[in-house]
Parts: C-alpha cells; sequence; structure tokens
C-alpha cells in the first residue's frame, strides 16, 4: 500500500511539474477556468466572417439580377420600338425609281387605319434612319410614351406641337421626337451639330396626306432651354416673325446663307439632350419647295 501511495504521488509529482514546464514555455492555457480556448475564438471569427461574405455575395447577386432585368427592359422596349417602326415603313412607304430620280410615296390610308392622328411622314436622305409617321394630338404629352400603333414605348411617336394646326401651313410648326441612344427617331438629329454635315446634307422632307412634297432647307441649329424664344409658334406680324428668325440665327452653332423671308413657313424639329434635362437641341429648315 505504501508503495502503491508513493507511485501515485509521483504521478502528480510529475503531473505539476509537467504542467509547470508548459506555464514557463507559455502554452499551458490559463484560460481553462474561463471555459474558452484561443482555439474556439478564431473558429468563432472565422464562422462569423463566412457569414458575411456569404450575405455580401447574396447582395451582389441581388444586384447584379436587378441590374440585368433593367438592361433587359431597355433592350427590349428598343427591340419592340424597332419593329413598330419598321413594319410601319414596309407597310407604307414606297420607292421608285423614275428618270433617274428615286420617288417616295406615302400611304396614308393605311397609316390613318393604324393610327387616326397621323398627319405627315418624315424623310431626310441623311441621316436615312430620319424615316417616320408624325401625328397630331390634343396635348403634348400622350405620344411621349406611345407607339405609333399600340402600346406604350420610351421611343413614343414624332408629333406635331398640339398649338400648331398640323398641316404645315403655319409660320412655325414644332415636330418633337426622343433622342434614342440607339439613333433612332430623332436620335441621329445632333449631326446637325457640325456644320460639314448641314452643308453635305441640307434638306428634309414632309408628305401630307393631301398627296404634298414640302421640302426643307436646314438653316439654323442650336441648344436652348425648354422654356426659350425658341418655342414661339404664334407672330402678331412680319416684323415679330422676322425678329424671331434673328433670334434662332444668333442662337445657332453656325450661320448659313439660307434665305429665309417674312411670307416664309419653317420646321422646327425639337429633341432632348445627354447634356440637361433643361435643354434642347433644335434644328430649324424653310420650306424651298413643294410638289
Amino acid at each position: 500500500m505504501g508503495k502503491e501511495r508513493e507511485s501515485k504521488m509521483d504521478a502528480k509529482e510529475r503531473k505539476k511539474l509537467h504542467r509547470q514546464q508548459m506555464k514557463e514555455e507559455g502554452k499551458y492555457n490559463t484560460h481553462k477556468s474561463a471555459g474558452k480556448r484561443p482555439g474556439n475564438r478564431k473558429k468563432k471569427e472565422s464562422k462569423k466572417g463566412s457569414i458575411l461574405s456569404t450575405v455580401a455575395l447574396i447582395l451582389a447577386i441581388c444586384v447584379f439580377c436587378v441590374s440585368a432585368f433593367q438592361l433587359f427592359k431597355i433592350f427590349s422596349s428598343y427591340k419592340k420600338g424597332d419593329d413598330e417602326y419598321k413594319k410601319v415603313q414596309n407597310l407604307a412607304v414606297k420607292a421608285e425609281e423614275q428618270d433617274g430620280e428615286t420617288l417616295f410615296s406615302v400611304d396614308f390610308d393605311k397609316l390613318k387605319e393604324i393610327n387616326p392622328d397621323t398627319v405627315a411622314w418624315i424623310r431626310f436622305e441623311e441621316p436615312s434612319i430620319i424615316s417616320y409617321p408624325v401625328v397630331h394630338s390634343h396635348d403634348n404629352k400622350e405620344y411621349l410614351t406611345k407607339l405609333f400603333g399600340e402600346g406604350k414605348n420610351t421611343y413614343g411617336t414624332l408629333f406635331v406641337d398640339k398649338d400648331n394646326t398640323g398641316d404645315f401651313t403655319d409660320r412655325n410648326t414644332f415636330i418633337y421626337g426622343h433622342r434614342m441612344k440607339s439613333g433612332s427617331m430623332f436620335g441621329k438629329l445632333e449631326e446637325y451639330k457640325d456644320e460639314s454635315f448641314v452643308q453635305e446634307h441640307p434638306y428634309f422632307y414632309i408628305y401630307t396626306p393631301d398627296g404634298k412634297e414640302l421640302k426643307y432647307e436646314v438653316f439654323a441649329v442650336g441648344v436652348v432651354t425648354d422654356t426659350s424664344q425658341t418655342y414661339t409658334k404664334e407672330f402678331a406680324d412680319d416684323e415679330a416673325f422676322l425678329k424671331y428668325i434673328s433670334h434662332i440665327r444668333a442662337e445657332s452653332n453656325y450661320q448659313t446663307d439660307v434665305s429665309v423671308k417674312a411670307d416664309s413657313q419653317i420646321v422646327s424639329l425639337s429633341t432632348c439632350t445627354a447634356d440637361s434635362n433643361e435643354d434642347r437641341f433644335v434644328v430649324h429648315g424653310v420650306k424651298v419647295a413643294e410638289r
């Protein structure tokens, strides 16, 4: 019994000495009473970091999905608008070669079957993408988001100002259209910012339901605010009209020698700009021929 007791004491002593040695070497866990080990703490911190990473990943995926959906809506809207106007062009516009000249004709009966508000068709030789029907409504909001046919769309429809008669006999008829990033609608009007472009492509054409082709020559181009005097449509007399012409020439990006007289009729094409929600880009053309 004595030897066994001594053996147990020796074992305890050895264990005590070993523990003391471990403390001296810094390897013994002095926090045992707290029930925590450094390894457990690291595991919890690692687990917490993993959860935060997962949450961040989920949020990133959600942002990506929302952005992808918005892009899908934009491209779908563009495609719908493009398809709509290509269909209308193929249906109503014909081009025939006659004596070396290309003659264009528009079937307004078909256009009015689709939309009774139709009052014209506008066409540019360049930018040739501008070839669209024009409508006239009781306000200037309806066709901002309404296609020529059916449905809402960011393309909208080219439309004559509500205060104009819509038959292009006014001294100044305004036509509005969106500046689409794809270049559609009035997106390519900004090419007229360059004077060399207007020198090469000075004309645009408007076709009316009574069978007329009206030819206009660009004489002034400029960026103005949406409350500018540029948007004047009625004039008390010839003097007021000529004063207006002088005003828009002064605001023009460049000067032309195109003649505009007191009895002239002009068409002003207006679209938004990329720089400001309050600014507008306006191209003015004077009627130089009718047939």
